[in-house]
């Protein structure tokens, strides 16, 4: 059963990140406004948290629920899938830190601004985090199928 609850968990989280990725997304545009500025950087650290509970379910899967850290370490997509991972949440700080560069402004009441260069920059980021994160379940199906054994 717990299995079970963990790989739940752990899905359920992985649609949640996509799910919250997708909101910052949307609600990222010029011009910007008070409303959907506080909405941001709150959709932003719900992300980076969810991302969190991606990482610890799938640790927990790896190590007590699955099919053995041996299987995962010794699977080339699983390495391609953490390192995907990884490379999402590195992309997400571009992101986060022009959000969390607008609270003083968002304190005095003031419209955060941003340049349409800086706009540019965060949505193409948001836009290749989303596409990574597609690409991520593709490998996890394949592996499941056996594909990626290291000899």
């Amino acid at each position: 059963m717990a299995q079970a609850i963990a790989a739940y968990l752990h899905y359920l989280s992985i649609f949640v990140l996509f799910a919250l990725l997708s909101i910052e997304h949307l609600q990222f545009k010029l011009p910007l406004d008070l409303t959907r500025a506080r909405q941001l950087i709150v959709v932003d650290m719900a992300y980076g948290l969810t991302a969190g509970v991606v990482l610890a379910t799938g640790l927990a899967r790896v190590i007590w629920f699955g099919k053995g850290s041996a299987y995962y370490l010794g699977n080339s997509l699983f390495h391609a899938k953490v390192g995907l991972f990884v490379l999402v949440a590195l992309l997400s700080i571009l992101p986060t830190f022009v959000f969390l560069n607008w609270r003083n402004q968002l304190k005095a009441g003031q419209v955060p601004s941003v340049s349409p260069r800086q706009a540019k920059l965060v949505i193409m980021t948001i836009r290749l985090e989303l596409l990574l994160l597609l690409i991520i379940p593709l490998l996890a199906v394949l592996m499941a199928r056996g594909y990626g054994v290291i000899a």
